[in-house]
């Protein structure tokens, strides 16, 4: 009993500490990623219920589905910062 009280507290950490940093990052991409950590950690949530069809589509639909759009939406407006004022 005493590990799951632990295992849950270090979840919840990653948890919430991966959705502060989607809010406060400054880039896309590494909002994206700390996104991933977090829906991850749910779903790791999820099968400390012993919920494991809802962890498995969190992670397919909400991490695959989601992420990856994400993903190609940085990949396709991606701009270079670099422009010569010549």
């Amino acid at each position: 009993m005493v590990y799951e009280t632990i295992a849950f507290a270090l979840f919840a950490l990653i948890t919430v500490g991966c959705s502060l940093g989607v809010v406060l990052a400054r880039d896309v991409w590494h909002s994206a990623l700390l996104l991933g950590g977090a829906l991850l950690s749910v779903a790791v949530h999820y099968v400390m219920m012993q919920a494991e069809f809802l962890a498995a589509m969190q992670i397919l639909v909400y991490v695959g589905g989601v992420l990856i759009l994400i993903t190609f939406a940085v990949m396709l407006t991606h701009t270079d910062s670099e422009v010569s004022s010549t």
